[in-house]
């Protein structure tokens, strides 16, 4: 699996969200996943299902050090105590020693951020996690996470899809070497996969339009994504995307979709938005 270096962190550009999956499915899912190449698997202390990410890594036989785990705090525990019980008790749903990547999920306007990372640095201090970034983050937020953190951050971790631009987010973490990881990459399939610049380019190359929206954003350098599938098929589908590549017009012609500033993911909680 092809990896990009972000502040010293190997990260694949293609992994398995997790996002809603459940028992023995998850489980399933996770080991088939890393049985046919994933080397990436994004959970979350929020998705209740880190318990079965870890069954399915173990069922997977793979060695751990063979596979980038990501978790996140969720941000009602952002307090440092808080934080570093729920790096723990995430350690222990999964089984493992540590993780690879350790996020905060949300940022919280009433827990100091600078509190916040600094108890994020002592759990990879510890050991618990091999490095720290965040979730969701905007530009102004992002910056004071920078600032505070002594340890470089290596992800933002932001909804991202052709209908969503995040060039802001974007530029932000290309200046600090951050990864941008993209959850809902595929927005939810449906209106984005049936665009006419999808299509064609699918049609040009031989892809489904699927295919081609992944390998939309692992050409963007700096750009890691993460979809979430709950159908075995669908695992092999997402992951061959590595034996073409589109042409200039072709992401730009991808690119251009984002006008329709379609935003999936925005609670009461969200931060204001770039």
């Amino acid at each position: 699996m092809k990896t990009l270096n972000a502040n010293g962190a190997d990260i694949p550009v293609l992994g398995l969200g997790t996002w809603t999956l459940r028992g023995g499915a998850c489980v399933d899912l996770v080991a088939h996943a890393l049985e046919i190449g994933y080397r990436h698997i994004d959970t979350a202390a929020a998705y209740e299902n880190e318990s079965e990410v870890g069954e399915g890594m173990r069922r997977s036989g793979l060695p751990r050090e063979e596979v980038f785990l990501t978790t996140k705090v969720w941000w009602t525990d952002l307090a440092p105590a808080d934080l570093e019980r729920s790096a723990a008790r995430s350690l222990e749903k999964l089984g493992v020693d540590h993780v690879d990547l350790l996020l905060i999920h949300w940022p919280n306007p009433e827990i100091p951020l600078g509190e916040t990372i600094a108890a994020l640095n002592r759990v990879r201090e510890r050991g618990l996690t091999r490095h720290v970034g965040v979730s969701n983050f905007p530009t102004g937020l992002l910056a004071e996470a920078v600032e505070l953190s002594e340890a470089p951050l290596v992800a933002n971790e932001v909804e991202y899809h052709p209908y969503l631009g995040q060039e802001k987010v974007y530029a932000a973490c290309r200046a600090n070497g951050m990864a941008m990881i993209a959850y809902c990459p595929l927005y939810r399939g449906g209106a984005l996969l049936a665009e006419p610049a999808v299509t064609a380019a699918a049609e040009r190359h031989g892809k489904t339009p699927g295919q081609v929206v992944l390998r939309w954003h692992i050409q963007q350098e700096g750009v890691v994504a993460i979809p979430r599938t709950s159908r075995r098929e669908r695992l092999a589908e997402n992951a061959d995307i590595f034996d073409f590549e589109l042409g200039a017009d072709e992401m730009a012609a991808i690119g251009s979709l984002r006008e329709a500033g379609r935003r999936l993911c925005d609670f009461g909680f969200s931060p204001r938005w770039d």
